[in-house]
């Protein structure tokens, strides 16, 4: 970690996130959980069949309208010899407030391409969709869909328990909705983990919606990568399965590779 992140990392505050009220993420910085140059690769599988890959990556630190935002992304590309995906999702949000402050979503599912642009300003309570020019309000401490794959990893899960969190940028398609199904220990690529199982879901489409009907599996430790996730598309399920983790030789936390 570079000096000028030792210093972004001592003095952002813990992330915060709420469930009916009280805090329900753990007490590690943003900086600490997830360092720039943390790398998640993954295979996708159809069945028996491994259709393409893909990449969930803290690509760096930028600065967003004066606030130093982290880059993640997340990318998704494969597909059958009938059906193409190459979908990408950016995002930036705050490392003093883990709130999410820019989103972009580039999408070609089956040769129909959808993009989206936000500006979001959790400060001043809107968003703004570049795409349609419309300025709307957000929510408190707003929160994107790739963001949300990293605020997963925060909260503190024990089977039957059931999060809603109001925090989704588009107040109408609250809640998001975190299911704790169990523990459970599987085999991928990468290796053996113990993992917790989740139902995440947001109110409309993408990887993570309801009608997806997603499960993902994060590492039972102190990192809490995601190690594998499944998502129902048009043409069935694809699961996406850890096949490499690159992770800073620095950072705070990081589990024994298995």
């Amino acid at each position: 970690m570079t000096a000028a992140l030792r210093r972004l990392a001592m003095i952002t505050a813990l992330i915060p996130g709420q469930l009916h009220g009280q805090h329900a993420t753990d007490t590690l910085r943003l900086l600490e959980r997830f360092p720039v140059g943390e790398r998640l690769l993954y295979d996708a599988r159809f069945g028996f069949i491994t259709i393409g890959h893909a990449a969930m990556e803290v690509a760096g630190v930028d600065t967003i309208r004066g606030e130093p935002s982290l880059h993640i992304s997340f990318i998704l590309q494969g597909g059958t010899f009938f059906y193409r995906l190459n979908d990408r999702m950016d995002s930036w949000v705050g490392i003093g407030d883990f709130a999410s402050r820019r989103f972009r979503q580039d999408f070609d599912e089956g040769g129909k391409r959808r993009q989206a642009a936000y500006e979001i300003y959790p400060d001043s309570g809107f968003y703004r969709d570049l795409k349609a020019d419309t300025t709307l309000p957000t929510s408190p401490d707003p929160l994107d869909d790739a963001a949300f794959f990293y605020f997963a990893r925060t909260v503190q899960f024990e089977p039957g328990q059931r999060f809603e969190f109001h925090r989704y940028f588009r107040p109408d398609r609250n809640p998001v909705v975190l299911e704790v199904l169990g523990r459970d220990t599987i085999d991928v690529p990468a290796g053996r983990f113990a993992t917790v199982v989740i139902r995440p879901t947001i109110q409309g489409r993408g990887i993570l919606a309801e009608a997806s009907d997603p499960r993902m599996w994060l590492s039972d430790d102190n990192r809490r990568m995601m190690v594998q996730l499944k998502s129902r598309f048009s043409f069935g399920t694809i699961t996406l399965r850890l096949i490499q983790a690159d992770l800073p030789a620095d950072s705070a936390g990081a589990p024994p590779r298995p």
